[in-house]
């Protein structure tokens, strides 16, 4: 069976910062209790100017707020994603909101280390800014065998960066589990 991650996008800007992700004023909730962590989801990137966000003035958030999960599942970014604070609530956040990936140009390396070691999102990275090939709302699939990212709504195809080293971690669910799976700690 093909390994596919289906789903709508959400577009955004470059330099998409740990704050913007997840404000700080939400850091307020345990990351343990059911009832409390699904605020990280309600939040997820609540804090994007509507500049860098990729949708008109007036447009939806990430996710609604009467909500607690998004409708998006892929997230499509310019270059340097994450930078900022290292927290690794803003990939929680975005797991817990519904997402299962991000494609960007490039990250700021704290977010992709703690989107891999966390097991949140899975962190692709595009060859180029591909961010304007996509509106919010589009339809998208990435093969994660062929590394490409599928613009349904449009068809246009795009090659991905593959994983490498960090596969077999993201695979796993993250460094805790890649290292139980290997027999490294019990």
């Amino acid at each position: 069976m093909k390994e596919t991650i289906k789903g709508k996008v959400f577009v955004l800007g470059d330099d998409i910062d740990t704050d913007q992700i997840i404000p700080a004023e939400h850091l307020v909730y345990s990351l343990e209790k059911e009832d409390e962590k699904r605020y990280y989801g309600r939040y997820s990137l609540s804090g994007v100017p509507e500049a860098q966000s990729g949708l008109p003035m007036g447009g939806i958030p990430f996710t609604p707020q009467d909500k607690f999960e998004s409708e998006f599942t892929i997230i499509v970014a310019g270059k340097n994603f994450g930078c900022g604070s290292s927290r690794e609530h803003a990939p929680f956040s975005l797991q817990v909101a519904g997402a299962r990936a991000v494609v960007a140009s490039s990250y700021a390396r704290i977010f992709y280390r703690n989107a891999v070691d966390g097991g949140f999102v899975i962190p692709y990275e595009s060859f180029d800014d591909i961010s304007s090939e996509f509106s919010t709302h589009d339809e998208v699939e990435i093969d994660k065998e062929l590394n490409t990212i599928r613009n349904v709504t449009t068809g246009k195809t795009f090659p991905l960066r593959p994983l490498g080293d960090v596969a077999d971690i993201v695979e796993a669910g993250g460094i805790f589990e890649y290292a139980r799976k290997a027999g490294m700690i019990s």
